[in-house]
């Protein structure tokens, strides 16, 4: 599902240099000490996460993705010998069978067996369709809790070191619930017990959608024109509490805030039928310049990879050049990037709006 972009962006327009140094590693002591870019107006403000509930206003709605990241990441050996490294994509509901990245000298056959930690064993049942580099595996028991018993946290590409018991904590929400996701919806990652008090205090309403984020979400664009990219797909539901949620929250003029490009993927991707409906399904929207929003007024979200399917999502909310001066200033000013780095707040652009 796509929204075509101008003819005049290219993949080079979502391009920025990022010193190395500014892509964090390790969060912030504190969930809430992470800064907080205010881009809701024409000049940038710095202010720091905990500053947020000031910045929303009675009967606005933030709506969060409570996916649960699973220890999705395995290293194993093959029947002949070899070494695997895995990463699980997906858990096929009600059965044994996983969907993975594997990565190994010679891809495994189908029929043949791996084992994993040295605990457990999978038969490799295939390659999932002729043009997917996922590989259909079967585990000989429930995979959420060998994968919670035996696998690591599968974190990001750029950060360096290994995943720690710290990682395990932080690379995951404080209302994480459903299990499912490889990556986190690390928008929320901010978000303590203290600014979720602040929020209702505030008279801030809260909902909740779930999209397991896959590790689609890293894929680069190799194409220059970005209409020609192939999205990756996720899994995502939006409950009916949460329908009714946005509803009231139009109804007494507030304003809805996406918690993560997640939220709002899964918002937007249950409102293409002009209205939002509940149910789940599988989405594989696009969000690139020119797309007419439906849903969401304000994002929350983490600074994002240059040229990034991402970088055109933001940019089609809050404006392609207003976000590339935000980025600017954010490099300017020594913000921390990606996953484990600082946030910022966007407000929904007057010409994107439907």
């Amino acid at each position: 599902m796509s929204a075509a972009a101008p003819a005049t962006y290219t993949v080079a327009d979502f391009d920025f240099d990022l010193p190395p140094e500014l892509i964090a590693q390790h969060p912030a002591a504190e969930r809430s000490a992470s800064r907080l870019l205010d881009g809701t107006g024409p000049t940038p403000v710095d202010r720091v996460f905990r500053d947020l509930p000031g910045l929303l206003s009675p009967g606005d709605l933030l709506v969060f993705n409570n996916t649960r990241v699973i220890k999705a990441r395995l290293y194993g050996i093959k029947a002949t010998g070899g070494h695997v490294e895995a990463l699980v994509e997906r858990v096929l509901p009600g059965t044994q069978e996983v969907w993975m990245h594997l990565r190994a000298s010679k891809s495994p056959k189908p029929g043949s067996r791996v084992r994993f930690a040295e605990a457990f064993d999978a038969e490799v049942l295939g390659r999932c369709g002729p043009d997917n580099g996922l590989f259909h595996l079967r585990f000989d028991g429930d995979p959420f809790a060998l994968l919670e018993a035996h696998g690591h946290v599968p974190l990001p590409p750029y950060i360096e070191h290994a995943d720690s018991a710290d990682d395990e904590r932080r690379y995951q929400t404080v209302f994480a619930k459903e299990p499912g996701a490889v990556a986190a919806p690390t928008a929320a990652l901010h978000f303590d017990e203290g600014v979720l008090a602040a929020l209702t205090a505030r008279g801030v309403e809260q909902a909740h959608v779930t999209l397991h984020v896959g590790a689609g979400t890293f894929q680069p664009v190799r194409v220059e024109k970005i209409d020609e990219h192939k999205m990756h797909s996720e899994w995502f539901e939006v409950p009916q509490a949460t329908v009714e949620a946005v509803a009231a929250c139009r109804a007494r003029g507030g304003r809805v805030v996406a918690v993560g490009t997640t939220t709002l993927r899964a918002l937007e991707s249950a409102a293409r039928d002009s209205t939002l409906q509940a149910g789940a399904r599988e989405t594989d929207i696009f969000i690139t310049p020119g797309f007419e929003f439906r849903v969401v007024d304000r994002l929350v979200t983490n600074f994002h990879l240059p040229k990034s399917t991402l970088m055109m999502l933001v940019s089609a909310l809050a404006g392609h050049a207003h976000v590339m001066a935000l980025y600017r200033h954010a490099i300017a000013e020594r913000y921390r990037f990606f996953s484990y780095g600082d946030a910022m707040l966007l407000s929904r652009a007057q010409a994107t709006r439907p």
